[in-house]
């Protein structure tokens, strides 16, 4: 099943769980809009759930930069999974990737 979901956790976070694939970021994207115009002017996406990404995951994540930087709010990324890690750094996109730590 090509699913993934997006949670608002406790601690203000999103976390993300499934697939970060061409099949579902289109959802995502739509999803998005909502928590980038929430107010919060520091948002967190945590990937830590995310199951499998392609390039369309770390399409997604420029695009969340992009609207974040847009709105001036500071975005940033915890638990980048192995799979998008390699993807940034073949990309030589490291320095766009705000992170945090868990």
């Amino acid at each position: 099943m090509n699913t993934s979901h997006v949670v608002l956790r406790e601690d203000g976070s999103y976390e993300i769980s499934g697939l970060l694939t061409f099949a579902t970021v289109p959802a995502l994207l739509k999803q998005s809009s909502e928590w980038l115009a929430s107010g919060e002017r520091v948002i967190t996406v945590d990937l830590k759930q995310v199951s499998r990404a392609d390039s369309a995951g770390l399409a997604l994540m420029i695009e969340w930069l992009r609207l974040a930087r847009a709105r001036q709010l500071q975005l940033s990324f915890a638990n980048i999974p192995t799979q998008l890690a390699n993807l940034i750094r073949i990309s030589g996109l490291q320095d766009l990737f705000p992170t945090e730590s868990s």
